[in-house]
């Protein structure tokens, strides 16, 4: 990379770059639920709420018979439930559904409400387009200011049959040859494999890094280590060193976009994480099979083909 000025920039090996920055100066964000304190404890139970850009996290442990509702969500938002006997109640669009746990949901706009007889463990995942959420957030002064490597916001397509309630079983086995699932909606797309081994073989790391859009790392059994390294851009004063945070079970990590990153389980079984995006990625939709829910959820017809 090098400064339109310089004039190594005109060869043909040299980076382009819209922002003539090639990294970033946004620090990574964490949410710690098994340390920080709970944003709302009430009878409902206690809830934390961690934003990156585009994406919202309310992590909550519910009190039996808690509820939780949305009046006028602006759009469409996802509920996980990750454990097995989580029975709930969940109504939205004049449409009421129930299950056992162990499952996702997708919620249409407007008013919803979600009812957990005996509690337990549940997630809502939202865009960040509700202003009453973002307010709520422990991190919120990270983002008082739009990462400039990330575009706008701009949700997908509607889907396909109209908004309604839509109701997924999680994994409770890996695939041989496959990663996921994944579903995804308008606004969210969750990468949430099943409970997985460790530590991981650190002689098969993937680190990787995502241009225009960041990642939340949602740890739910486990524990994990984030390896982050932000690339040196233009601007020495952005420069940031390594990070390598170890996160328990509950947290969040948000790993900014440009930010070349590598997670590994360290307990020998059960590690659980979930990978979660806003808007969904486009990369992993272009592949055939790897989204569980594909055939609802149109792609934009600019990038599809």
């Amino acid at each position: 990379m090098y400064d339109k000025s310089d004039p190594r920039s005109k060869l043909s090996t040299a980076p382009r770059d819209a922002n003539n920055t090639g990294s970033t100066a946004t620090p990574a964000s964490y949410g710690l639920y098994y340390r920080d304190d709970p944003v709302e404890s009430d009878a409902n139970g206690k809830a934390w709420y961690t934003r990156g850009q585009d994406l919202l996290v309310n992590y909550i442990e519910a009190a039996p018979g808690a509820t939780f509702s949305r009046i006028g969500q602006h759009d469409e938002y996802m509920i996980v439930l990750p454990d097995e006997n989580t029975p709930y109640t969940v109504s939205a669009l004049g449409e009421t559904k129930e299950g056992p746990g162990h499952q996702v949901i997708i919620v249409p706009p407007g008013d919803s409400e979600i009812t957990l007889p005996q509690g337990g463990v549940v997630v809502r995942l939202f865009s960040t387009q509700s202003d009453d959420l973002n307010a709520k957030c422990a991190n919120a002064a990270t983002y008082a200011v739009h990462d400039p490597a990330i575009p706008e916001f701009k949700p997908w397509p509607d889907p396909v049959d109209g908004f309604r309630l839509r109701v997924y079983d999680l994994w409770k086995d890996r695939v041989p040859g496959k990663i996921g699932p994944i579903w995804r909606c308008t606004t969210i797309m969750l990468n949430f494999p099943p409970p997985g081994g460790g530590p991981r073989d650190i002689t098969k790391m993937s680190p990787h890094s995502h241009p225009d859009f960041d990642q939340c790392s949602l740890v739910l059994a486990g524990s994990f280590l984030h390896n982050m390294r932000w690339p040196w851009g233009l601007n020495k004063n952005e420069w940031r060193p390594d990070e390598f945070p170890v996160t328990e079970a509950p947290s969040a990590t948000i790993i900014p976009a440009r930010v070349i990153h590598s997670s590994e389980s360290l307990h020998k079984t059960g590690n659980r994480m979930a990978d979660i995006f806003a808007p969904p990625r486009l990369d992993f939709s272009l592949l055939e099979g790897w989204i569980q829910n594909a055939d609802e959820y149109p792609m934009p017809t600019e990038t599809s083909a």
